[in-house]
């Protein structure tokens, strides 16, 4: 029998998009394309925040990767949120699909693109978030220190930035391993 391939978090497949034809639509900000993927995904489409490649970056370093077939549909979706222009997809990166982990005797730190997160084992306590550069971080590092992981809003919701996305990745990687799961992000 031929089952279907276990699902990620978001309900995609993670092979979809490689198996499919890819285009890559634009943004001037990480805000916009984060808001597109929301939309995206809420729609019911396949989707990834990647890296586009150097030669393809005008705006943000973020991009939208999608199946090509669905273009229109995803033109009709993002009425409202700006973008740049919808390209095929050809040398691009995943956006952190690695999530770097520090195992301490009483501490985990995960690491995300340049941003870190810290927790306590056994509480889930967090004790520091460092990295970044990003105006956003000093308001996200007092928003979720001294809170449990599964008690924080999460910083892809509070933020705008790329380090908030990537912050969020850490926070992802950190929950997965703190409930004991396979790290998917």
């Amino acid at each position: 029998m031929f089952w279907p391939k276990k699902k990620d978090k978001t309900g995609a497949n993670k092979n979809n998009l490689n198996q499919l034809g890819q285009g890559l639509i634009l943004f001037d900000t990480v805000e916009e394309a984060i808001q597109a993927e929301k939309l995206v995904k809420k729609a019911g489409y396949t989707c990834a925040l990647v890296a586009p490649p150097p030669s393809l970056r005008k705006g943000c370093d973020i991009a939208l990767a999608f199946n090509l077939v669905e273009q229109t549909a995803l033109e009709r979706i993002l009425q409202s949120i700006p973008y740049q222009q919808v390209v095929p997809r050809a040398g691009t990166a995943p956006l952190l699909d690695i999530v770097q982990v520090t195992q301490y005797p009483r501490h985990v730190m995960v690491k995300a693109g340049n941003m870190k997160i810290t927790y306590e084992k056994e509480s889930g306590l967090i004790v520091n978030t460092s990295g970044g550069g990003c105006p956003d971080i000093p308001y996200l590092h007092i928003e979720i220190l001294g809170q449990r992981l599964d008690q924080i809003a999460r910083p892809r919701e509070l933020g705008h930035t790329l380090c908030a996305l990537m912050l969020d990745r850490a926070v992802e990687g950190a929950l997965e391993i703190w409930k004991g799961e396979e790290i998917q992000c």
